[in-house]
């Protein structure tokens, strides 16, 4: 599979005194995997234990220790390259990396190098609600992560936690398919989406759960690639794109001085919106690549494969799909519902057997809205699907109408309650008693005769009557029959 070829999108190209440059940009994002142990021994993969308790003599190297696979990391690697439409691999090879650093206790990480778990895939990007791209995958391998240095603790001393060494990461290889710092953070939320659906990885970025390497360079359009930058560990969504644009920017000063870009790693700090640099980048043969002896190549037969694809859940692109199909949804407000499984899952209990159109509406308007006014998520929401199916319900029905609906919402979100039970006992239904209604017109109309004759001369003048009279019956007058009768009684029908 070659690189997509993408003709240079006007709109994405950074002015520059010599002209327009085009930012090429690939992501290595490393994914914890959703495992109680790590890839090769049994301790505990928990997060926000006390420093250095959960680690196994084969976390800490001890002499003569020997790895042994976790057939659970092995599937989930499985079962996100299904996910990604990628080629699962049957035979794959554990290799050693050798770097030192005081937090890998080895010497070396037992990553994959040749031979990969998983090999080329793709994803379908929605970069907005009307564009699309596919961004190629070329790999996801198996490896261990490192401990954790801290240097924080001490005026003189550095320390190192290894509760982290030796937890299962994915690395998941893009192609240098993307163009834009949009594309770039658009790739990833999509991403994360498809891990937490295939419950893979939990895309925990603020635990460190799935952090980018961005692989940045920049080349006139149509120009063979530049040189790249590898900008380390980005974890959030937000700085990586604020990490794209600082530095296609300056490596474009560079070039537009005559200098030259040397390929090396980079870090991006946030607080000053600069990178700066970490090492010059090592090529492969700097690891001193070879099998680990300790490690048989990892083999496995197609019925394996074939059972996990049975049990894959819907995916996000096939619910989009589905919702948009079953529910009449755009495919905007389709996109919004399936960002998170349990948000589509919410939204689906909402519908059934209801309009899908009004379902999504205050899902998505109502409650989703007060749900980040609040900084909780869906699983957290003090509605349930079934009191807001009420609420859909009872405007359906035409018991209550949209402004008493608003109303009855802020109740049942801070009293709970049974909707229809709670319209009963507050004496909420709209009035639909075309007499009651016609008794309240009379007195504003009576009430207001100079209104009458401009309403006459200027009928968009009766929408003021309209308010006046949902006010008067506390905005419980069937709005419908309000215009109707209003029509009627000042001669506009």
């Amino acid at each position: 599979m070659n690189a997509h070829v993408r003709n240079a999108d006007p709109k994405q190209l950074i002015k520059g005194a010599t002209g327009d440059w085009e930012i090429v940009i690939g992501l290595e994002i490393h994914a914890q995997v959703t495992s109680q142990a790590k890839l090769f021994s049994g301790s505990s993969t928990a997060f926000g234990a006390e420093p250095n308790s959960h680690v196994s003599l084969v976390d800490a190297a001890m002499p003569g220790m020997l790895p042994v696979i976790n057939e659970e990391c092995v599937r989930q690697a499985v079962r996100t390259g299904l996910g990604l439409n990628a080629q699962i691999n049957r035979r794959s090879v554990f290799d050693r990396k050798n770097y030192f650093y005081p937090d890998l206790p080895q010497g070396y990480q037992i990553s994959q190098y040749k031979s990969p778990i998983v090999g080329e895939g793709e994803i379908i990007v929605d970069v907005s609600p009307t564009e699309q791209i596919k961004v190629g995958i070329e790999r996801l391998h198996l490896e261990q992560d490192a401990g954790k240095s801290l240097h924080d603790q001490h005026p003189t001393m550095s320390f190192v936690d290894l509760n982290r060494s030796g937890v299962a990461l994915m690395e998941i290889v893009s192609r240098p398919d993307l163009r834009s710092a949009d594309e770039a953070k658009a790739y990833v939320t999509k991403l994360r989406t498809i891990l937490r659906y295939l419950g893979t990885c939990d895309g925990d970025m603020e635990k460190g759960n799935l952090r980018a390497d961005v692989n940045v360079s920049v080349r006139k359009p149509g120009a063979p690639f530049g040189t790249r930058c590898e900008i380390k560990n980005v974890n959030s969504i937000r700085f990586i794109g604020q990490a794209v644009d600082v530095e296609a920017r300056r490596q474009i000063g560079i070039l537009e001085d005559g200098g030259k870009i040397d390929q090396e790693t980079r870090l991006y700090d946030p607080s000053k919106g600069e990178t700066r640099s970490m090492r010059s980048k090592e090529e492969a043969h700097d690891y001193r690549y070879f099998p680990d002896p300790d490690l048989l190549p990892l083999e496995f037969d197609q019925a394996l494969v074939d059972a996990l694809k049975v049990a894959l859940p819907e995916l996000p692109d096939a619910k989009k799909a589905r919702l948009i199909a079953q529910y009449g949804l755009s495919p905007y407000d389709a996109a919004v519902l399936v960002a998170e499984r349990e948000q589509a899952d919410f939204f689906e209990a909402v519908a059934k057997g209801r309009d899908g159109k009004a379902a999504a509406n205050w899902v998505i308007n109502e409650l989703f809205g007060r749900l980040n006014k609040e900084g909780r998520d869906v699983t957290a929401s003090p509605m349930s699907a079934d009191q807001l199916g009420g609420i859909v319900d009872l405007i359906g029905e035409g018991v209550i109408s949209g402004k008493i609906a608003k109303d009855l919402f802020e109740i049942v979100w801070n009293e709970g309650g049974d909707p229809r039970a709670l319209v009963e006992a507050r004496g909420m239904k709209q009035v639909t008693d075309t007499g009651a209604i016609e008794k309240v017109i009379d007195e504003v109309i009576a009430a207001n005769p100079d209104k009458v004759e401009q309403a006459k001369a200027k009928p968009s003048m009766a929408g003021w009557f309209v308010g006046q009279v949902m006010k008067a019956s506390g905005g419980k007058a069937n709005p419908a029959a309000v215009n109707e009768i209003l029509a009627r009684k000042l001669g506009l029908s």
